[in-house]
């Protein structure tokens, strides 16, 4: 089977493994498209990887490329006929420019097939789609995003939903077709694995029970109501938080008065390579996302990536997170800072209750959540789809 992947996730190398480990799978011929650089709100990233033995990697050209729904790819048709996919995997929204560029490239390629042999249904001409989606809100899009979607959702196969609430909005819109539940990424279980931190954990100051933290310091991650429920625990304790956002600054001036002064340490957002020593250095991490308007937890990557590593887990019941935890790791209503530090305070004094949620949560990752799993299970579909 020919596949192209189309996604702009994969600018980004460490993105690759579960590619690696499709592209090793029988009969695949694996292909990417995926824009030369994009740009965020902390500046410009060219693509970090152009080549691989394993499979064809298609940088192209994209304008607007600060933006994941509006940005478009120069040449992609051209790049899809030299291809020339049987099934065509779109890890972008269904509402995105993007998403829209490559079904309208099915679409002509189903009707050219059509014009050859019209007895075809729609269905059973050529090129198949699976269409990938982590949205778990229900929103209305605006012109031309509304239709937009409704065209990416008529041309799909199949689609994959990063967490439940995402599966079933698709079939409130009327998607009739298969539905998978399965996350975007997995981890690797030989990088992401417990190891003795010991030495970093000095070099940082860390000492007695340490709480962290990874990822976006924005007000919807709950940094901020962390910093509140650690502030009530007694004994040795100290707090570890990685990131980089708007809130930064203000949880700088935070740590630097008391009860937190001397017990947290604020580090920048951390090397995805440098990623596993730091977990190491936790006793428990901590995900306290609250949702807002426009946005509620998708997956939580770091949970599993802490879960592999057997550090003790916490996050609040914002979108996917209990699914993702389930019974490795304990959970907390969003927004409760006092439910958040009983539940702290519970891991600080139970040693056994610290070693029993670590095992779970790395059997856990083993069973549902590696790189192997994920590529696994997006390679059963592909098969599914194209054997109809």
């Amino acid at each position: 089977m020919r596949v192209c992947v189309f996604s702009h996730s994969y600018v980004v190398a460490a993105n690759h493994a579960k590619l690696e480990r499709l592209a090793r799978m029988p009969g695949v011929e694996l292909s990417l498209i995926c824009p030369r650089r994009i740009r965020r709100e902390f500046g410009v990233y060219p693509v970090q990887r152009t080549h691989h033995s394993d499979y064809q990697i298609v940088p192209l050209r994209a304008i607007y490329a600060s933006h994941n729904y509006r940005f478009l790819y120069l040449g992609a048709a051209r790049a899809l006929r030299r291809l020339a996919p049987d099934l065509l995997h779109i890890e972008e929204e269904p509402w995105s420019l993007a998403a829209w560029q490559a079904v309208r490239y099915t679409r002509r390629q189903r009707a050219r097939i059509g014009a050859l042999t019209p007895a075809l249904s729609q269905r059973e001409r050529g090129l198949k789609v699976v269409v990938f989606t982590w949205q778990n809100l229900r929103q209305r899009h605006g012109f031309p995003h509304g239709r937009l979607e409704r065209a990416v959702l008529a041309a799909a196969d199949a689609a994959i939903a990063g967490n439940a609430d995402a599966a079933e909005i698709l079939r409130e819109k009327g998607f009739a077709r298969p539905v998978h539940v399965l996350p975007q990424f997995g981890v690797d279980e030989s990088v992401y694995v417990k190891r003795d931190e010991r030495a970093l954990r000095q070099e940082l100051g860390l000492r007695g029970f340490v709480v962290g933290f990874a990822g976006r310091l924005v007000h919807e991650k709950g940094v901020t109501l962390l910093a509140e429920a650690v502030s009530h625990l007694a004994g040795d304790w100290s707090l570890l938080v990685a990131g980089g956002g708007p809130l930064r600054q203000e949880l700088a001036r935070r740590f630097a008065q008391p009860p937190l002064a001397g017990r947290a340490v604020l580090l920048d957002t951390l090397p995805h390579a440098e990623m596993p020593r730091y977990l190491n250095c936790m006793d428990a991490l901590v995900l306290p996302s609250r949702g807002a308007t426009h946005w509620k937890e998708q997956f939580g990557h770091v949970l599993i990536e802490a879960m592999a590593c057997e550090v003790p887990v916490i996050g609040s019941t914002c979108g996917e997170i209990p699914h993702v935890i389930a019974d490795a790791g304990l959970t907390f209503p969003e927004g409760d800072a006092a439910s958040l530090t009983d539940a702290l305070r519970r891991l600080m004094a139970s040693p056994e209750m610290r070693s029993d949620l670590a095992a779970r949560g790395r059997q856990r990752v083993l069973n549902c959540y590696t790189d192997a799993r994920i590529a696994q299970a997006t390679f059963d579909i592909w098969r599914e789809v194209l054997s109809r």
